[in-house]
Formats: structure tokens, sequence, C-alpha cells
């Protein structure tokens, strides 16, 4: 049965890096925002509303085709951040939709490391994203801790 494998972290907590594992073990196909963002709206960012409305747009679009492959047989992995109550909810109505298990990879770690990785990162230059410490303030206080109340099958890492 195809599996829909979602991601819960913190910036730079490690998603993108898992998202690449979980694809060589599951042979599933990695769909990252991050990505479609940069590659649809270069330069067009700068701003969490400018975010967010992007971000938006792309679900419209990713959700039909995430659903058609999980409904072909293709396991998926999603790079989307499911970092608060509301993106859960649409990630897991995409399960959903296609009659699809899933399983939400939470990667948890404390924000001291996330802010020292984030600066290691933005260093490197290799990101799609150089989130600045007061954006990873204001992301990081939406962020909720999934639990299984919620309707979610949940592996928990400790990167």
């Amino acid at each position: 049965m195809p599996t829909l494998h979602l991601l819960c972290g913190k910036i730079a907590s490690g998603k993108s890096t898992l998202a690449k594992h979980l694809a060589a073990e599951h042979a599933a196909v990695v769909l990252s925002e991050d990505h479609w963002l940069t590659k649809l709206y270069p330069g067009e960012i700068l701003s969490i509303a400018d975010y967010l409305n992007r971000a938006q747009r792309i679900r419209g679009v990713l959700g039909p085709l995430v659903i058609n492959l999980l409904q072909s047989g293709v396991n998926v992995v999603l790079d989307f951040p499911a970092n608060t109550l509301a993106n859960r909810e649409w990630l897991l109505g995409l399960a959903q939709a296609a009659q699809a298990p899933h399983c939400l990879h939470y990667l948890e770690l404390d924000d001291a490391t996330c802010r020292a990785r984030l600066h290691a990162r933005n260093a490197g230059g290799e990101h799609d994203f150089a989130a600045t410490d007061a954006e990873f303030d204001l992301i990081t206080r939406h962020f909720c801790v999934p639990t299984e109340a919620q309707g979610l099958v949940i592996e928990v890492h400790h990167p």
C-alpha cells in the first residue's frame, strides 16, 4: 500500500535531509515546498505573507497530484512543514482523500540546536531559503508539537 510520508520539525531540524533518506528507503517521490517556491517564485518571497500566499497556490496544484500519485501506487514524501494544526489537517486530508496510510516523521530538536544549524546552513548558502533569526523566532512561535490525538501516525526522530 503506498504511503504518504509527512515531515514535522522546526526550521533547520533536518526535514529535507530526512526526506531524501525516506525517498531512498521507500522508493518514494519527494515533493519539496522550498524547491517549488524557489523555482516558481524566484525573488518574490520577501516576507512571511509572501510565503503564505505562494505556498497556498502551490498546495492547490500539488494536492491533487499527491492524491493521484498515492492512488497510482506511488509512495510520496512531502517535504512540506507539518508544523501547525492547519498544515497537518491539509496534509492528513491528502492521505484520507487517497485512502492511503500516512506517517508523520517528527524531528524533535531544541531551538538552540536548530538555530545553530540555521546559521551554518545560511553561511553555506546551499539551501533555497536563508531565514533570519527574527524569521526563525516568528515561525517557531507557531510551531505545535504533533500528537496522536490529531489522528496522526507519528514516528519521532532525534537527529
